[in-house]
């Protein structure tokens, strides 16, 4: 694969999964950091990369862009075994991704966003989503008592979308200490990416 160029924010959990992807494939890449709370992705520069001004977006050599993060990772991940060869498991990995940016993502990281890097009081967020963010939590737990990755004995894309968020929701005031099977999983992966700590 040619060098690319990701651009992204280092605060932002679907930004690092891309950059965490590319590492792990031993992917040579220029990271070029957004400042997503400044506007940086309104200018008229950004937009002509990404005109749904978002990150991750992945720029190739020749111009072509990728967007959304679990493309990119899967992108990324073609030909590592962070993809099944197996078509079922491969589906139960696509699965994980679905429900990650349909029912972890919106809660989970939308909460932490608020009360860590906005400043919202806690008075005056949303309930549910400190609910349907817990909710999601124990979804995760019943799945991680019984195996140590999403997929079985090992590490996929699953659980690198998933531990993106998951491994800093204590700065979303979500408590894993009431999640051990999670936060034993969270360790594991972090340690399988050669990442430091953050899940306290």
């Amino acid at each position: 694969m040619a060098k690319f160029t990701l651009y992204g924010n280092s605060d932002s959990g679907n930004c690092l999964k891309a950059k965490w992807a590319a590492a792990y494939a031993g992917q040579a890449f220029d990271w070029v950091e957004v400042d997503t709370f400044g506007g940086e992705t309104r200018t008229e520069a950004f937009l002509a990369i990404n005109p749904a001004g978002q990150v991750p977006v992945m720029q190739f050599e020749d111009g072509r862009t990728l967007a959304q993060s679990n493309a990119i990772l899967l992108y990324l991940a073609e030909g590592t075994d962070l993809i099944p060869n197996d078509a079922f498991e491969r589906a139960q990995m696509m699965q994980w991704l679905f429900w990650e940016q349909y029912s972890h993502e919106p809660h989970i990281a939308v909460r932490r966003s608020q009360l860590h890097f906005l400043g919202v009081d806690e008075a005056d967020l949303d309930p549910d989503l400190l609910a349907k963010g817990r909710r999601a939590l124990g979804v995760m737990e019943m799945k991680l008592i019984t195996c140590p990755f999403f997929l079985g004995d090992q590490m996929s894309c699953a659980d690198i979308a998933l531990v993106a968020y998951t491994r800093v929701a204590h700065q979303g005031g979500f408590d894993l200490n009431e999640f051990p099977a999670v936060q034993s999983w969270v360790h594991r992966v972090e340690a399988a990416l050669g990442l430091e700590t953050r899940s306290s």
